[in-house]
């Protein structure tokens, strides 16, 4: 990774920009050089990409940081190559090989029955070089240090899991096999444990040798800007492509339209009628509220007959009553 500075007279307008985060960073390293291009250090990411992986890493600025609690717990798809008859230490191919066998026998019919075993809702045990904490400390940081980590499994749901051709290869001079898949999966979902699992399966072993997030909410690559492109953009002088505060929370939630006088009232904290004024009701779930002018007013969440507001946007100008 190399470092640029870059500075910036004023910091920019709060909003999301989709990074396509480059091989070889860590998500940590695209948030301080986005600090540096937005000119504030209120910038946070959703979604923790590990150093190998590439793809949409939805970062927030300024307010819209408070919005990246939703953006994560989206689903997400990936686009995936899993090497089967390999398995790692870390699941992945940055970690230390623990087992070749010669996978050459294993045919599409016995992928597709153990991928089918791997989709819908599912008990997964996540890796143990993950970022869950043991005992007040991060898994990989045990794993790294030599100890034995067993986590226990948790309900995920993995909705998506094609498969490519088989394209045999060999890893230290044993056959193995190699197959491109692409995935869509919860929040929480270890796509290195699916390959890991995939392998462990077929009785070969697995792990990912490349994996690249193409989605995440309703946030996907066709909106994503390469990190050296944005900063070769800054250091010209052009603004960051920002997605604005309302775009960004419409984008990541469900969406409600008020009125001005309903978007005053949850300014200064108060309820408002669940109904809208089509007499619909809005669901359980958090809602982004949009005022009549486009801004965002404040997320609701729903509470018998009202909305409730849960965080405040837009406050009225004119004074409170």
């Amino acid at each position: 990774m190399t470092t640029t500075r870059v500075t910036t007279a004023n910091a920019v307008a709060p909003g999301f920009v989709v990074v396509d985060k480059p091989a070889g960073w860590t998500s940590h390293d695209v948030v301080a050089r986005m600090r540096r291009l937005a000119g504030t250090r209120k910038v946070g990411h959703a979604g923790t990409l590990d150093p190998m992986a590439t793809g949409v890493l939805v970062v927030g600025v300024g307010q819209a940081t408070r919005l990246l609690s939703f953006v994560t717990a989206a689903d997400k798809s990936y686009d995936a190559t899993i090497r089967l008859g390999v398995a790692t230490v870390t699941d992945d191919a940055e970690g230390d090989v623990t087992a070749r066998v010669d996978a050459s026998g294993i045919d599409a019919s016995d992928l597709d029955a153990a991928i089918a075993r791997l989709t819908g809702q599912i008990e997964q045990v996540p890796s143990a070089v993950s970022a869950i904490k043991v005992g007040g400390k991060r898994s990989y940081a045990r794993v790294r240090a030599g100890e034995d980590v067993e986590l226990a499994a948790r309900p995920v749901t993995v909705s998506r899991f094609d498969r490519g051709a088989l394209a045999p290869r060999e890893d230290d001079g044993v056959p193995c096999l190699d197959v491109d898949v692409t995935v869509t999966v919860s929040s929480g979902t270890y796509v290195r444990a699916l390959a890991r699992d995939l392998g462990a399966a077929l009785k070969v072993g697995g792990h990912l040798t490349a994996l690249r997030r193409t989605r995440v909410a309703g946030f996907s690559l066709d909106a994503a800007t390469p990190l050296d492109d944005l900063t070769a953009a800054v250091e010209a002088g052009a603004p960051l492509p920002l997605i604005p505060l309302a775009d960004a929370a419409t984008g990541a939630l469900p969406s409600r339209e008020v009125t001005e006088e309903e978007a005053r009232e949850l300014s200064y904290g108060r309820r408002i009628p669940r109904t809208d004024a089509d007499g619909e009701p809005t669901p359980d779930a958090p809602l982004a509220v949009v005022g009549p002018d486009g801004s965002l007013v404040a997320l609701v969440v729903a509470e018998g007959d009202v909305l409730r507001p849960s965080a405040v946007f837009a406050a009225d100008r004119m004074g409170a009553p």
